[in-house]
């Protein structure tokens, strides 16, 4: 009987240890791979992907790879080393070789970590002959990007290594690796990254390389990120980033029928190159301290200023859905609008004289504005009501709101409405439509973004719609699915109350009708536009004075069927159709034909510098009027 009991005992364990076994190798995939992982014997090395290549809508490429080459360390296999020797390869002092290996062996006594990243090809070259000297140390090639273009760098974005955010956030990722930090780089890091690949080698008791461990079984191959193809049309966004050297400010165009953003400007820029390789820290502390230039902050899509006499065009869709106007409905403008019990002013340019909806668009009339605006609020039992009718027109058109695409930064801007006025701004309910009545020329709390102006307009230029903008065009050569970018969205004007505005732009550059933009018409192409001015107040030695005005401009061409819509900001430009204006008028062109024959405009907009308006001390917060 104990005999029994003997072999039944060891058959017991027997099966118990088989089991357990059978789970580790068949069912337990993650146990195995940390057995591996703590086995001595074995040494893991990642096989990193090429990161997916990047282009524009016609097929240029933009971004591709280079090889690069780190140096790694396994914490627990190192020995004792020539320290001072190795730290003189590397080009590194004692105190960094001492750092790095600390927080790697914070990170992981066993995981690889990266200890000089982002070597170039003759340093490696160099350097491998000798590593063998350096137990826990090798050399292990990567991909890092490649641009093959000098503009675009708020674009395109940049790749850098993970920090201890990053690795908390983001638990696949392993310390040295690579993430997109701005730009689609960011916005699309799951579709460029690709997967890294695992090689693990079995090593003897001498640490010498013997060869695969278990002949691969255990490896898996890396698989390369996705290629993808963005809305940017290159040759457009070169020339506005050409067109904007020695300028401050931000451009944003897009195709009104799609949503697809076809130029993204921020001046001034930087080459993207300059954030690759081992001088990448350098150069990112030289433009992050730049406060004077801040080539890293995305003026199209950061920049919210009062957007100026372009918000005319929105009151005037607004008047005429509320029916307080109608296109023949008219008001005198005595070179401004007079209001209020001291008789205050609302200064115009327009000309003085009667004006309608149509000449008070094409002449940038504020009389008429100040009235249509006065009107719409007043409809309503109090200013409060109004102002929230008010509001939510506008943000039907994407103003107020972040819009939820995937650009890898933005701002709201702020369209105010009567709670906000009552709640926020005044802090009580006594306040009237005369208090506000700066929005109806596009001043007062209005603020909007370059992008949220170029959206604005493509709705106008569509009739009444719009599509989100986006940068994104195809993934893998599959056309986007996302109906958050491919449905409409609709405003809340009706399409019959879009033509008179639109006739009205389309008189800004007529000579005839004496319009705002008159002398910036680019033959064979109509053009429907509105300029806009902004004032530039700045604290100086403790008292307020002006310097030269900011310069904005929106469009889109042609009238009918339009193909672009744009919106253009200079910063101390001068008067719209100055500076922004005449950028527009190029940009369209070159779009449209392919070439550019207002070579005198050309000239004059390359070879002019605003360097010297920017040295002027700079402070406070713009505002903006008329023309």
């Amino acid at each position: 009987m104990r005999k029994l009991l003997l072999y039944l005992v060891v058959i017991s364990v027997g099966i118990i240890y088989t089991g357990r076994l059978s789970y580790l190798q068949v069912f337990n995939e993650d146990a195995v791979a940390t057995t591996i992982e703590n086995d001595t014997a074995i040494k893991t090395i990642y096989d990193y992907p090429e990161r997916g290549y990047v282009y524009d809508r016609n097929g240029n490429l933009l971004v591709a790879n280079q090889p690069s080459y780190d140096v790694m360390v396994i914490p627990r296999e190192v020995k004792a080393l020539d320290t001072l020797g190795f730290c003189k390869l590397l080009r590194i002092p004692k105190e960094e070789f001492t750092k790095k290996l600390q927080k790697a062996k914070n990170y992981s006594w066993r995981i690889p970590s990266v200890f000089v990243p982002q070597m170039a090809k003759k340093d490696y070259a160099f350097l491998q002959e000798k590593m063998h000297r350096f137990k826990g140390f090798y050399i292990q090639r990567r991909s890092i990007r490649n641009y093959q273009t000098a503009v675009g760098a708020n674009v395109l974005g940049s790749i850098s290594e993970v920090n201890d955010a990053d690795l908390k956030k983001n638990p696949e990722y392993q310390s040295g690796e690579l993430i997109g930090r701005t730009g689609i780089e960011k916005s699309y890091e799951d579709e460029l990254r690709g997967t890294k690949g695992i090689k693990r080698l079995q090593k003897d008791i001498h640490n010498k390389i013997l060869g695969p461990f278990e002949n691969g079984k255990h490896d898996t191959p890396p698989v390369n990120g996705k290629d993808i193809q963005i809305t940017i049309d290159s040759k457009l966004q070169e020339y506005g980033e050409k067109l904007m050297i020695n300028k401050r400010g931000g451009i944003v165009a897009i195709e009104p029928s799609t949503g697809e953003i076809l130029a993204l400007i921020s001046a001034p820029s930087y080459n993207p190159n300059l954030l690759v390789g081992r001088q990448r820290s350098k150069n990112y502390s030289a433009l992050h301290y730049d406060s004077i230039n801040k080539p890293l902050y995305d003026r199209g899509l950061l920049a919210s200023y009062a957007p100026g006499s372009p918000f005319k065009t929105m009151n005037a869709l607004i008047a005429l859905q509320e029916g307080v106007v109608t296109p023949q409905t008219t008001y005198t403008c005595h070179h401004g609008y007079i209001y209020g019990r001291s008789g205050r002013k609302m200064g115009c340019h327009c000309g003085g004289g009667r004006r309608n909806i149509i000449n008070g668009v094409a002449k940038s009339c504020n009389a008429y504005f100040a009235n249509a605006y006065r009107q719409i609020i007043s409809k309503y039992d109090s200013p409060r009501e109004g102002m929230n009718v008010w509001s939510d027109h506008l943000k039907s058109f994407g103003l107020g709101d972040y819009f939820g695409n995937d650009l890898s930064t933005g701002r709201a801007g702020r369209i105010p409405s009567g709670d906000y006025y009552t709640n926020s701004y005044f802090k009580h309910n006594k306040w009237h439509v005369l208090n506000t009545i700066s929005n109806a020329i596009g001043q007062g709390q209005v603020e909007a973004t370059p992008i949220q102006l170029a959206n604005m307009t493509a709705a106008i230029a569509n009739r009444g719609f719009y599509y989100t903008p986006h940068i994104i065009k195809q993934i893998d050569g599959q056309p986007i699915e996302n109906t958050h970018f491919t449905e409409k969205k609709y405003t809340t004007i009706d399409a019959e109350h879009f033509e008179p505005v639109i006739e009205g732009m389309h008189d800004v550059f007529s000579m005839q009708k004496g319009g705002t933009a008159r002398y910036l018409n680019v033959p064979g192409i109509e053009i429907c536009g509105k300029t806009g001015t902004a004032e530039n107040f700045a604290i100086v030695e403790g008292e307020r004075k002006q310097l030269t005005d900011h310069s904005i401009f929106i469009a889109f061409a042609p009238k009918d069927n339009p193909k672009i819509a744009i919106a253009v900001f200079v910063e101390n430009g001068y008067y719209g159709s100055r500076w922004a204006g005449k950028i527009s008028s190029l940009m369209i062109e070159l779009y449209l034909n392919g070439e550019i024959t207002l070579k005198q405009m050309e000239k004059l907009v390359l070879e002019k510098s605003l360097e010297e308006e920017y040295a002027k001390p700079l402070s406070g917060k713009p505002f903006i009027i008329n023309e």
